[in-house]
């Protein structure tokens, strides 16, 4: 059954973030005089809310993330994302190709997912249809953000389909009573590591390629 909507993850979706973020992430927890290592930020914190990642860390013995530092890490982060952020291949294309309705559910703030999206020209795409993790109750892995995106488009969970790179969105879409498509072609999915735990959770279909996607749709 082809979806009525199709809900969109930002980081690792629409956009090639996600080494970025991590890279930026563990500058700060440097700085807080910890270290992480990559594989295990990204096992951890991969599409989580800031909010969600901050009381995550909070559990760590000895860790305390300052305001100041926060908000160090969110400059850097922007600054970053202006100089280097790209869209993920063909996105664009795909996007357009689309004929049925179309969202953005993301982890970020609005003001982040604003970013990302005006520096890589997705915006017009999707405008003004996009929903924050900041809009509801609890963050990803809870079905709070996608259930809270399909109600303001109008359209039941059962008639969604989530387009998702992390194990977070995918638990979420399925906990919403979604299908969900698990997209491996962003810079991070290459780990194989990664790409386990996606294929473990049981998504309805992995693809790596962006251009596939109305295709993909079109067949199922």
């Amino acid at each position: 059954m082809k979806p009525d909507l199709v809900i969109f993850d930002c980081d690792g979706v629409l956009v090639d973030s996600e080494p970025i973020s991590i890279s930026v992430l563990r500058e700060m927890i440097r700085t807080a005089g910890h270290e992480i290592g990559e594989d295990v930020a990204y096992e951890r914190f991969l599409g989580r809310s800031m909010a969600s990642i901050c009381a995550a860390l909070a559990d760590d013995p000895g860790i305390e993330i300052t305001a100041d530092q926060l908000g160090a890490m969110r400059e850097r982060l922007n600054s970053r994302f202006r100089a280097e952020l790209k869209a993920i291949d063909r996105v664009g294309w795909a996007l357009q190709a689309l004929p049925m309705a179309r969202c953005v559910a993301s982890s970020s703030k609005p003001e982040r997912i604003a970013l990302s999206l005006t520096v890589t020209g997705l915006f017009p795409l999707l405008d003004p249809h996009i929903y924050s993790a900041t809009m509801v109750q609890n963050g990803k892995p809870a079905p709070d953000l996608f259930l809270h995106a399909a109600a303001q488009m109008g359209f039941p969970p059962e008639k969604c389909l989530v387009i998702e790179d992390s194990s977070a969105g995918v638990e979420a879409a399925k906990r919403a009573g979604m299908r969900v498509f698990a997209f491996t072609g962003a810079t991070h999915a290459r780990h194989p590591a990664h790409l386990e735990r996606i294929t473990a959770l049981e998504p309805d279909l992995v693809f790596d390629n962006m251009a596939d996607l109305p295709g993909l749709i079109g067949r199922q």
